[in-house]
């Protein structure tokens, strides 16, 4: 289950953000997703993953220090949609 979440997350993120460049395979589900560690999402796909959140798993998320948490990898995403849907 988990496996599949982080993969369908890779994808979501790639087709939300135009990141015609990369592709699932590309993406590390621990590498940062904001950054220049990472694959160097800026604040506007910040806001890009709050709607994909909340459409694609009505989840929501208001709170800017919980999204830095959320939307530190992909990783940390698949765990917080786990622990919340």
């Amino acid at each position: 289950m988990a496996e599949e979440l982080i993969e369908k997350l890779k994808v979501q993120i790639i087709e939300t953000l135009n990141l015609e460049d990369l592709t699932p395979a590309d993406i590390n589900a621990t590498d940062p997703l904001f950054g220049d560690d990472g694959i160097g999402l800026d604040s506007i796909d910040a806001l890009e993953l709050i709607v994909l959140m909340n459409k694609e798993y009505n989840i929501q998320i208001a709170d800017p220090e919980e999204g830095k948490n959320v939307f530190n990898s992909i990783q940390t995403m698949a765990d917080y949609i786990k622990a919340n849907s």
